[in-house]
């Protein structure tokens, strides 16, 4: 079991940017995908954005040129980085890790979008 520690959510106003930070307990052994999903109130979670092992990174259509997922050097911690946020970007946000096929979830953090 991978226990993951989700930072940086918020209230922002539109077209401001804020970072997302998940923190995996362990080592990244067998980490093959380390992402961010997303849930808007009312609606069923979304993929956002994935980084696999390799740095090959993934986005949802909404998100691309506006976010940027990256990892650190010891693929322990994911960010993602949120710029030009829009209202609609308003969710709560879930880290998630793929360790050999088996799914692990972050508790999520709330990013509000709002002036």
């Amino acid at each position: 079991q991978v226990q993951l520690v989700e930072s940086g959510g918020g209230l922002v106003q539109p077209g401001g940017s804020l970072r997302l930070s998940c923190a995996a307990s362990g080592s990244a052994f067998g980490f093959l995908v380390m992402g961010w999903y997303r849930q808007p109130p009312g609606k069923q979670r979304e993929l956002v954005a994935t980084v696999t092992s390799g740095g090959s990174a993934n986005y949802a259509d909404s998100v691309k040129g506006r976010f940027t997922i990256s990892r650190d050097n010891a693929k322990t911690t994911v960010y993602l980085q949120m710029n030009s946020l829009k209202p609609e970007d308003t969710a709560v946000y879930y880290c998630y890790v793929n360790k050999l096929g088996n799914i692990n979830w972050g508790q999520g953090t709330q990013v509000t979008v709002s002036s």
